[in-house]
């Protein structure tokens, strides 16, 4: 049975913006951060293999949670999946638990205690995203920011033993 670490994570980015060319910027370009812009992603690690689900979504809601149930039982067909959770209010939703009564026999959910984020090795491999993706670093726009993470997916994707490891599941 795979068993999965997951969690949504909104991930804030400041974006840099400078004044255009032109006589204000003839003295001096001034740039500063427009906004902070954020991107939300929902995830999981098979904490036998490493193997690293990421699901980019545009609001944290019920139904981008189902979304992401799908896109994990899609990926592991005919098995049971055992998740850790948050106590999120969208992990309780009433459309989670008809979805999971109708068709969502493969999972088993399995609740942290309330406010109890370092219980979840997940929030590791979310400070590693965030260290490589985020801090000191400015991004023109919110493409660019998703660009980036799609970067650092494609990475931890490739290396299977460094995500168990950094989460504390490897040997």
């Amino acid at each position: 049975m795979p068993s999965f670490y997951t969690s949504m994570k909104r991930i804030s980015a400041p974006i840099m913006s400078c004044d255009p060319p032109g006589p204000r910027s003839v003295v001096k370009n001034k740039c500063r951060h427009s906004a902070i812009m954020p991107v939300l992603v929902f995830g999981a690690v098979n904490v036998h293999d490493g193997d690293t689900v990421v699901h980019q979504a545009e609001a944290a809601n019920a139904t981008t949670f189902l979304d992401f149930l799908r896109l994990l039982k899609e990926r592991y067909p005919n098995r049971l999946i055992a998740l850790v959770l948050d106590n999120a209010r969208i992990h309780h939703a009433r459309m989670v638990k008809e979805f999971l009564r109708e068709e969502g026999q493969c999972f088993h959910f399995l609740y942290l205690p309330p406010y109890s984020p370092q219980l979840n090795p997940i929030e590791r491999l979310w400070k590693w995203l965030k260290d490589t993706v985020i801090a000191n670093a400015f991004h023109r726009d919110r493409h660019e920011i998703l660009q980036a993470v799609q970067r650092f997916v494609h990475y931890i994707q490739e290396r299977p033993e460094e995500v168990l490891r950094r989460l504390g599941c490897a040997a």
